[in-house]
């Protein structure tokens, strides 16, 4: 067991958001923020989906930040929810995330993100997810391995962050375009807009009260 940390100070976490937000908007490094979160994305579709009782078939990640998540035999309320809610899934993650951070279990956050993605391997279809989850798994546990103490903490809050930034600006910038999108206006008549400033909200919001756990505690 990792022994608790104590929130950093509000400065510090505030630069470590400002360096996670260069990651998001330059573009020479964008695409790694931008893998990142199509994991949160079509993993936060997997878990829902199968807590929901579907049967999820594949999982298939592409070198352009984009994913898919197959789910057999998926109709009505619940896959709604599941489309709905799982584009969010970054920002959830991140939200996550900032709590654990700030309950003084930062290296808890590294653990949990490997594990997903560990468990993600199993519904890997043959995509270039073969290369970026394990290359992301293999990250995070040399960070568990040889980054302990204050450089975890760090990356730690550098990973909350960073679901939280891409999460918001996937959803500004994607959400009306995105294949979930057109997928919930066939299933529920709403339009494209709609669903696309739903995930606007959402995700401003949880970058909000995030940010302020991530920054206050």
């Amino acid at each position: 067991m990792h022994p608790t940390h104590p929130p950093l100070p509000p400065l510090d976490s505030a630069l470590i958001g400002l360096g996670a937000l260069a990651l998001t908007l330059i573009p020479v490094v964008r695409a790694l923020s931008g893998h990142f979160s199509a994991m949160g994305r079509e993993g936060a579709h997997a878990l829902l989906a199968i807590f929901l009782g579907f049967s999820v078939a594949e999982i298939a990640l592409d070198r352009h930040s984009g994913g898919k998540t197959k789910v057999i035999a998926g109709e009505g309320l619940r896959l709604v929810l599941v489309l709905a809610l799982g584009y969010l899934g970054p920002s959830l993650f991140g939200l996550a995330a900032a709590w654990i951070i700030s309950v003084g279990r930062p290296a808890a956050v590294i653990w949990l993100a490997a594990m997903l993605l560990v468990l993600m391997m199993f519904l890997i279809a043959r995509s270039f997810g073969y290369i970026s989850v394990p290359i992301a798994i293999i990250a995070l546990v040399g960070i568990l391995r040889f980054a302990r103490g204050t450089p975890e903490v760090f990356i730690a809050y550098a990973l909350a962050w960073l679901l939280l930034l891409s999460g918001l600006r996937h959803a500004l910038i994607d959400g009306i375009k995105a294949e979930d999108a057109h997928n919930l206006r066939k299933a529920t008549f709403m339009p494209r807009a709609l669903w696309a400033l739903a995930w606007m909200i959402g995700a401003g919001a949880a970058l909000l009260l995030g940010g302020k756990l991530l920054i206050y505690g």
